[in-house]
């Protein structure tokens, strides 16, 4: 019989991870493990909890819900069974700790080249909202490590100002040196969207992420229709759960391309049916993580190596927290790798737990 328990964590910021709905100092996560009686001496774990400001599941009550789903599993409820579409990241920790327990608890969740050790992934680099002169400093310190693929948030600032900064990238690093991807977190309006993508066209963008706040799909069409830029969704795809909605959706605008998180669109399995979408309609796809500890970024780039081991997604790095679940995961300038020899410390999670 499955038997559910969850722990709740505190995961502290390095430094404040300034985002267009505020700075983070701390993320709570809920770290679930799972064990069955049929599988005695064997314990699965997952990761859940959702982004402030983003998640569906961003309420007060997450945690006693989360408690009171467990307590539904632990008296015979079938997961497969429950209404969880409310709780799109309890849907990921779940599928998380069933698929570790069943594989024998050892965090290797998917047998990949990436899991075995064989073959790392590369991540883009990641250059968080701050002043101009800071956000340079970032983006020369990412590319002195070798990222060859940066992704910088817009919007925030004066649009000159933010122009100015990609013209100074671009000055020393041409396109075909280093990809720019943009995230705009709906910060442009459909009145100036269109001339702001003008704007930063001229410096060579791979794509840029949700020009609008979700919700106006006319709009966003108009603008995938004529943008100088590809457009990609991202918060657009958040709480479309139906898949004639969501075919609905990406029929209606045709972004050029989808970003993909598990842990906000409700889990792996969903997630891959937005990827067989985006196939069937022409637009390419891209796995990015949400801040998840290193055990969930460890699901998501097993994951993500059994779809995809070749480009360039947007990965966490496990570097964010100062006190982050220890794991075998190693970074290397841009490359992720898992040394399969290498131990957990889930302790950390709770010292009375017997591994």
């Amino acid at each position: 019989m499955l038997h559910i328990t969850a722990h709740p964590y505190s995961l502290q910021f390095k430094r404040p991870a300034a985002t267009s709905r505020g700075s983070l100092h701390t993320r709570a996560v809920v770290f679930l493990r799972a064990t069955d009686s049929e599988q005695p001496g064997i314990g699965g774990w997952g990761e859940c909890g959702p982004l402030p400001g983003l998640s569906v599941d961003d309420r007060p009550d997450f945690l006693a819900q989360v408690t009171h789903i467990c307590g539904l599993i632990n008296r015979g409820q079938p997961v497969e069974a429950l209404d969880l579409t409310a709780f799109p990241s309890l849907i990921f920790g779940l599928e998380m700790a069933q698929r570790d327990l069943y594989t024998g608890g050892q965090q290797r969740l998917f047998s990949t080249p990436f899991s075995r050790g064989e073959a790392p992934l590369a991540t883009h680099g990641l250059i968080w909202m701050d002043t101009p002169a800071n956000v340079l400093q970032q983006i020369e310190s990412k590319l002195a490590q070798g990222f060859r693929v940066i992704k910088l948030k817009v919007g925030a600032l004066p649009l000159a100002d933010e122009c100015a900064m990609l013209a100074t990238i671009r000055q020393h690093y041409p396109a075909d040196k280093v990809t720019l991807r943009l995230d705009a977190n709906g910060a442009f309006t459909p009145e100036n969207a269109l001339e702001n993508l003008h704007q930063l066209a001229k410096f060579d963008i791979h794509f840029l992420e949700q020009p609008l706040r979700a919700g106006q799909a006319q709009a966003m069409a108009a603008i995938c229709a004529t943008s100088p830029i590809p457009i990609a969704l991202d918060e657009e795809l958040i709480g479309v759960r139906e898949p004639a909605a969501r075919r609905a959706l990406v029929e209606t605008i045709r972004p050029q391309h989808l970003i993909i998180k598990p842990a906000l669109l409700g889990g792996l399995a969903i997630s891959e049916e937005w990827i067989r979408l985006a196939e069937s309609l022409g637009c390419a796809w891209w796995i990015n993580s949400m801040l998840e500890s290193n055990l969930g970024l460890n699901a998501l780039c097993q994951w993500t190596s059994r779809l995809d081991n070749q480009r360039v997604h947007g990965l966490g790095t496990g570097q964010l927290f100062t006190n982050n679940i220890p794991a075998p995961l190693r970074l290397e300038g841009p490359l992720l790798s898992l040394d399969p020899t290498g131990q957990w410390d889930l302790t950390v999670i709770d010292p009375r737990i017997i591994l």
